[in-house]
């Protein structure tokens, strides 16, 4: 970590807000105006609408992944948590990945730490479930599927071959229905290569507490998402919830028992419980209360956007709608990271606020390949597509908003290699133990029954 004489601009998270406002930051300021320092636990940004695409091996993990240091030359990257911070003396705690924790000053702050996995004091969830937040989640849950089909080939044991062919998916929101629309996708494919599993075999379950899916298009087509998933055989259970998976034997409100190795989690995020510890003023949710300028209710130098923070809705609110909050998803947490970028270096040269204010422009969906959702807004107008089509528009936006055009080339890459190429169904499972083949050949062998014998007798005498 450096030490400088120009004002620091604190960068808490390297999130979509995070790695956005420090880029317009430093491409609006001056040669040397300021100092930006961005801290994560990560050392690199993920963007997380590709996450069901990785786990069902339509792009490479490191293709969603940008690293803040390649994308930030100019910035100081500290890889580790920001655990309090003392308002009065402007001064965050930083504690590393290794070593003593150390006070960091700043003169402006920016709140990005984004959302964690909202969940519940279910018994067994914390054991068994699988989020859907972080690459690694992707990853792990690719070969931990890919690994379920080749326990159940391998096994004679119906009980154990049934549990490992049973996949429960909690929470149907974008999350849920596309996580587990890519993963039907690649298991069907993938048990085309198993001699004594089809696809009849697997049984693919998705629950929700509300009373629709994909809300987020609207009644319509997420009536129609939902019963394209269930021609495709995917079990769906509305108004119900899960009450318990100790050891994964699932247990439904609606009374439904079934045995899973496979739980994954998406019912929905909640801000970072870190925030608590800011003393920063917050929202019923845990949000960080700001204003429509995004900065923090009765603070000149503290900004927050993104899922971490509770930004009223001004465009709705002019149309009529009463406390009208940004949702938390990446087509605002981009635009957003813009204007707090610009906000910041106004605030630094004492210029006006601007306000953030931004009409839904819509939501795309993708339910596995050449099949999806799409509302598209346009002024009064609304287009609903469904299909190839719909696909195609989501690939299309999220290609196009995925960070830096060197992550946009590799992943339209990978698509373009897709069309040609049949998928991969490798299950790389060793990945989460790389050193545990070593160890079993490097460790040292028991001593011979028959070397330790004389040892044995000598001690007796």
């Amino acid at each position: 970590m450096s030490t400088t004489e120009r004002p620091r601009i604190l960068v808490v998270g390297g999130g979509y807000v995070g790695l956005y406002a420090a880029k317009r930051i430093m491409k609006k300021m001056r040669y040397g105006e300021a100092t930006v320092t961005v801290v994560d636990p990560r050392s690199y940004m993920t963007y997380q609408p590709f996450l069901p695409e990785v786990a069902a091996g339509n792009i490479s993990p490191r293709h969603v992944v940008v690293p803040l240091r390649r994308v930030l030359p100019k910035a100081e990257v500290l890889t580790g948590r920001v655990t309090t911070i003392d308002q009065d003396r402007k001064v965050a705690v930083v504690t590393p990945l290794v070593g003593e924790a150390y006070e960091l000053p700043f003169d402006y702050l920016v709140i990005a730490l984004g959302a964690v996995s909202r969940t519940f004091p279910i018994p067994g969830l914390a054991e068994q479930g699988i989020g859907m937040k972080g690459v690694e989640e992707g990853i792990g849950l690719r070969n931990h599927v890919l690994e379920q089909l080749d326990k159940a080939e391998s096994t004679t044991d119906e009980n154990v071959r049934r549990k490992a062919l049973t996949f429960v998916f909690v929470g149907g929101g974008f999350a849920g229905a596309e996580t587990i629309g890519e993963v039907e996708d690649m298991a069907r494919d993938a048990v085309k290569y198993y001699s004594t599993i089809k696809r009849e075999d697997m049984r693919f379950i998705l629950v929700d507490a509300a009373d629709k899916i994909l809300p987020e298009v609207g009644p319509k087509l997420g009536t129609w998402g939902k019963e394209h998933l269930e021609s495709r055989g995917i079990e769906i259970y509305l108004s119900t919830s899960m009450d318990s998976c100790v050891d994964g034997h699932v247990v439904l409100k609606n009374g439904l028992e079934v045995d899973s190795n496979t739980i994954v989690w998406t019912a929905g995020v909640k801000p970072n419980p870190a925030l608590a510890r800011y003393g920063l003023p917050l929202g019923p949710r845990g949000h960080v209360d700001t204003a429509p300028t995004l900065q923090v209710q009765g603070t000149d130098y503290i900004w927050a956007a993104g899922d971490n923070a509770q930004v009223p809705d001004v465009a709705a609110r002019k149309a009529g709608v009463e406390n009208a909050w940004c949702p938390p998803n990446a087509q605002h947490a981009l635009r957003q990271a813009k204007v707090l970028g610009d906000n910041v270096v106004s605030g630094m040269r004492g210029f006006p606020q601007k306000e953030y204010s931004h009409s839904n422009k819509g939501a795309v969906a993708g339910l596995g390949l050449h099949k999806g959702v799409a509302m598209i807004v346009m002024g009064k107008m609304k287009i609903k597509l469904k299909g190839r089509l719909a696909w195609y528009m989501h690939r299309g936006y999220h290609g196009m908003a995925m960070p830096t055009w060197n992550r946009k080339i590799r992943v339209f890459a990978d698509w373009t290699l897709g069309m040609f190429l049949k998928r991969e169904v490798v299950s790389l499972g060793a990945l989460e133990t790389p050193r545990e083949e070593f160890y079993e050949a490097a460790k040292p062998a028991p001593a011979p029954a028959a070397a330790a014998a004389p040892a044995e007798k000598a001690k007796a005498s």
